[in-house]
């Protein structure tokens, strides 16, 4: 009985959406019925606010009149309810009163700042990741907005990319996962809600491999690791739901993004029958003229329009070409009518037809920037966001009693750096909200803790004025806690380095510090993987902050003083130096491996490990976990068939803690050569102080297949290792399983 009641509700929500997916196209296209060529062309255009700016400037004195004249279809970096009512207020002055879409870069929150997306992805928590977009999302809606251009999916193994800060990191099926985590987490149950925003996924494709981690640089790869590694996170946002997509600065194989057919028409809206629209990045259709590619603006725009992409961000390339094109012949109006139903679509799909300020309610707005419950979600995912990369002395957790603390280093007492990059920034909300590190250390230990503090020297620079200073605060404590690293507009877009080390003389003040003999405890707040190797090989105490967004301080001094036991994994591997860059786990062997650092006619560096410094997915805790007794359902399956795999993980030690556990498989012979070992399962697990858990994966044929050099998704029968451990490296059970055919 129930499961006929089961499916008579999927019969009927099913029924309902196709019925409801009818009614929009009908008024789609009655709507397309009265536009002219003018109006249609106005809904492929996005114009930035004036206010501010993420690219570069075009300036544009008629904005508000084409608004008028229906010449525009959506706007970014127009934010609060008062400032979009206004503009959407100027589009319903128009002759069919289509109502304007609005977007934001809403990254990592809106008002409340969760961690940058590269540390969220340390936490290896899909639900805290979702839950972090579902706030944002809240707070983005309440303020008249009805597009986040988030999340960003590429996959990256060059740390020097400045925008690594602003996705999940070098693995394809962590990056898969959280991609749809925050997908879910932005739409939430339905677009249209008034709690939702459109989710942008970005940066279609491969912009993440930028040749020398260069931003806007070119990108080149063979398509077999186009599909087989950097494709998978868009698809599995799609798959999510995602409404829209953003091409990319890049080219590949010789095509810039925004011009690419093989990309937006064959991939996206072919194989992978895409329905929403596709908007470029910031004037990258006017780009391809610099690419080397288009001759001029209305060469680009043929290209662009004719390739799949929708809307143009700030190139006016659409807005000055496209009418001339059409009447030309060289683009048919059908191609134009595609892009301009696609918008429209969306645009009924949120109800901006039946209320252009549904999303715009002053109260609603107020009551979503001040919830509490925001606040404590953000302390909560930025605590699960730190990794603690060494505690060689026990020195952590800190004790409450502790009598006197140094807390030293450039980061401690300002605010808005604990934000990161591509933070909102709200002029008419104060500062105040955001905790700071000496704020949060302040609020923890009371009035029976005696605090000192010493800048000791800037993020950047050589003055070394401040070390005299630092030393002599340092003698007087119990304990040193410095916090250090890159300041936060050192990562992001256009943020690229060459030398990742930490900047300035901040490593020469650790050197200095230690010669106190007093216990230090290192922080590093960075928006990227850093090189650190001094600091690493000699300080016994070392955390990894990264940006931790509005609750920093907080969730900082949760970790300090054991109110949250460390649980974050790294989700990119740290480099001894550029020169290994790009460094990742999962690479291809070679015909001559180094092993055990053997360099004699290998694939060795002569002057270098080929080890990192810290390997994909390791992180500390307080406490200790022991894995055992594993064990196979079978070590020989089918294609069609599964394998269960269990085994027990144990709190060994004395507090409670989570740990990720990790499952990796290698395919030992293929028809292509396969990585050493891949991520194909993980799950974080909490445990009390003795507690035993059986923990179970299952491996399908998903987790077994890949594309051959004809780029057919096969699976190949053969021999597999298995691999459960704490990190890549640190594998703690080993097993083998063969598939059949």
């Amino acid at each position: 009985m129930k499961k006929i009641a089961l499916i008579f509700v999927l019969l009927f929500c099913f029924s309902t959406t196709f019925s409801q997916k009818n009614e929009i196209d009908r008024k789609v296209e009655e709507l397309l019925q009265k536009m002219t060529l003018e109006e249609k062309i106005g809904q492929l255009n996005q114009y930035s606010g004036d206010s501010e700016a993420t690219g570069p400037i075009t300036i544009n004195s008629n904005k508000q009149s084409e608004i008028k004249n229906g010449q525009l279809g959506s706007m970014l970096n127009v934010k609060t309810v008062a400032h979009t009512q206004q503009f959407q207020e100027l589009a319903m002055q128009s002759r069919l009163k289509i109502p304007l879409l609005f977007g934001l870069d809403v990254v990592h929150g809106y008002k409340t700042t969760f961690p940058i997306p590269l540390a969220e992805a340390a936490s290896w928590d899909l639900e805290a990741i979702e839950l972090s977009a579902r706030i944002a999302a809240v707070e983005t809606s309440a303020s008249g907005i009805h597009w986040t251009f988030a999340p960003m999916v590429d996959i990256s193994r060059d740390p020097r990319w400045g925008r690594v800060m602003e996705g999940a990191g070098e693995d394809t099926y962590l990056g898969s996962k959280i991609a749809m985590a925050r997908v879910k987490g932005f739409q939430g149950n339905k677009l249209g809600d008034t709690d939702a925003v459109m989710a942008c996924v970005k940066h279609f494709a491969a912009y993440g491999a930028a040749v020398g981690g260069r931003d806007y640089n070119s990108v080149d790869m063979s398509y077999r690791m186009l599909w087989e590694t950097y494709l998978p996170p868009f698809k599995a946002a799609l798959d999510a739901g995602a409404a829209t997509f953003m091409n990319s600065f890049n080219d590949l194989n010789g095509i810039p993004a925004s011009g690419n057919a093989y990309l937006q028409r064959d991939i996206l809206k072919g194989k992978w029958n895409f329905n929403g629209f596709v908007v470029s990045d910031w004037g990258s259709i006017g780009e391809m003229i610099t690419h080397g590619y288009s001759k001029d603006s209305k060469e680009a725009a043929l290209q662009a329009i004719t390739a799949g992409s929708d809307m143009d961000m700030e190139s006016n390339a659409y807005r000055n070409n496209l009418a001339e094109l059409v009447k030309e012949n060289k683009i048919s109006i059908d191609v134009i009518d595609d892009a301009v139903r696609r918008i429209l679509y969306k645009k009924f799909e949120l109800g901006l037809f039946d209320d252009p300020f549904k999303f715009s309610n002053p109260e609603r707005q107020k009551a979503a920037l001040t919830n509490l419950e925001h606040t404590k979600a953000a302390r909560e995912v930025a605590s699960k966001s730190i990794v603690l990369l060494k505690n060689d002395k026990n020195i952590l957790p800190l004790s409450k009693e502790t009598k006197t603390i140094a807390f030293i280093g450039p980061m401690v007492k300002p605010k808005r750096i604990n934000h990161g990059f591509w933070a909102i920034n709200l002029k008419d909300v104060d500062s105040s909200y955001i905790v700071s590190q000496w704020e949060g250390l302040e609020r923890k230990v009371g009035k029976n803790t005696k605090l000192l503090y010493a800048k000791g020297c800037s993020v950047a620079g050589t003055d070394k004025s401040g070390f005299k200073e630092a030393i002599a605060v340092a003698k007087k404590a119990d304990v040193v806690i410095l916090s250090i690293g890159e300041a936060f507009n050192m990562s992001g877009e256009a943020k690229s380095r060459s030398n990742i080390h930490l900047p300035g003389v901040q490593e020469d003040l650790i050197k200095e510090l230690q010669k106190t003999g007093k216990p230090i405890v290192i922080l590093i707040n960075a928006g990227r993987p850093l090189v650190f190797n001094w600091t690493a090989e000699n300080m016994p105490t070392i955390i990894y902050t990264w940006w931790l967004g509005s609750e920093a301080g907080n969730a900082i001094a949760d970790v300090l003083f054991g109110d949250y036991n460390p649980s974050g994994k790294l989700p990119m591997t740290f480099p001894r130096a550029e020169g290994q860059i790009p460094i990742y786990y999962n690479h291809f062997n070679t015909g001559r491996p180094s092993i055990n650092d053997d360099k004699i006619y290998k694939s060795a560096y002569i002057d270098l490990q080929n080890s990192p410094q810290f390997p994909f997915g390791f992180g500390l805790s307080y406490t200790t976990f022991i894995y055992s007794d594993l064990k196979l359902s079978t070590q020989k399956i089918r294609s069609s068939e599964t394998i269960e795999v269990n085994f027990k993980l144990t709190n060994s030690g004395k507090f409670e803690g989570e740990e990720v556990v990790q499952l990796y498989l290698r395919d030992k012979v293929g028809c292509v050569v396969r990585p050493i070992k891949e991520l194909k399962d993980f799950e974080k697990v909490k445990l009390a102080v003795g507690e035993t858990k059986t923990i179970t994966f299952t491996i399908d044929k998903s987790k077994l297949s890949f594309y051959n050099d004809k780029l057919e998704y096969i699976t190949e029968a053969g021999e597999f290792d298995l691999m459960i451990g704490s990190s890549s490296e640190d594998i703690r059970l080993i097993s083998n399983f063969e598939l059949v055919q």
